[in-house]
């Protein structure tokens, strides 16, 4: 897909990747919908990036992405705003499995909300242009954390969800290619906040300590770099992963 000129939608867009893919979009020619639960930092950043890029760039939408018709008036105020959204990224995100039914709902959940919504609002069936949806997972999507298996369990589905919204079938129904971007963890990251608090039980501690021995954080704008090479040259339904700041590979599954 060519950026320039492009309307994207980003959830969880005020902090750590999500801010980072609102900057790789603005930076090759889009417009963009800063989409967050945090209206402090999302205004301010949209303030910010107004006066970089200008006023008629970027707005902001609180979105709560468990909350269908908050995120459904994203949608709406972003087209009325700038007549129409080509590029919908479900970024928002939480890993806490203590919080599990709320991290479900955000995780799993308001993927499926936005890529719903996605194709309510671009699909060629509803009188829209057709669009991309990119949602972010995990590399627990594919090798799962044994110390955050409801995580690890959010960031799976996403994967099945998005071969199968984007098979051809999906596709020439709406005209909404899906496609997964799933990073390993990052530098400035603010999913994990205190580690201890946020395992399903204080004993996973040990757990954890494993599951990420041989990690190696990578940059933000690393993954930014590679959203905008997967908005170039994925197909729907593809996933990719990205880690150890190396370049994002397509995943290949079985057939």
């Amino acid at each position: 897909m060519e950026i320039k000129g492009r309307v994207a939608l980003v959830t969880g867009a005020a902090s750590g990747i999500g801010r980072t893919y609102v900057e790789e979009l603005l930076n090759h020619g889009a417009t963009v919908s800063i989409c967050d639960i945090n209206a402090e930092e999302g205004e301010k950043l949209a303030n910010s990036l107004m006066t970089k890029h200008g006023k008629d760039k970027v707005i902001f939408c609180q979105c709560d992405v468990t909350d269908y018709p908050q995120f459904e008036e994203s949608f709406r105020t972003t087209i009325s705003t700038f007549g129409r959204i080509d590029i919908v990224i479900n970024n928002a995100g939480i890993m806490n499995d203590r919080f599990w039914e709320l991290e479900v709902d955000i995780n799993l959940n308001g993927v499926i909300r936005g890529t719903l919504l996605a194709q309510r609002y671009l699909g060629i069936d509803k009188g829209g242009r057709g669009g991309v949806v990119v949602n972010t997972g995990s590399n627990v999507s594919l090798n799962p954390y044994i110390s955050v298996p409801i995580y690890s369990a959010t960031k799976a589905a996403i994967v099945s969800l998005t071969r199968a919204f984007g098979d051809k079938y999906h596709v020439d129904l709406t005209g909404v290619s899906v496609m997964a971007l799933c990073p390993s963890a990052t530098t400035d990251s603010n999913l994990i906040r205190d580690v201890g608090k946020q395992l399903l039980f204080p004993r996973y501690e040990d757990a954890w300590r494993r599951d990420t021995a041989s990690s190696v954080p990578q940059k933000a704008d690393h993954v930014g770099k590679a959203l905008i090479h997967v908005l170039n040259v994925g197909r729907s339904g593809s996933v990719w992963l990205v880690e150890n700041s190396q370049s994002a590979r397509e995943v290949i599954f079985p057939k």
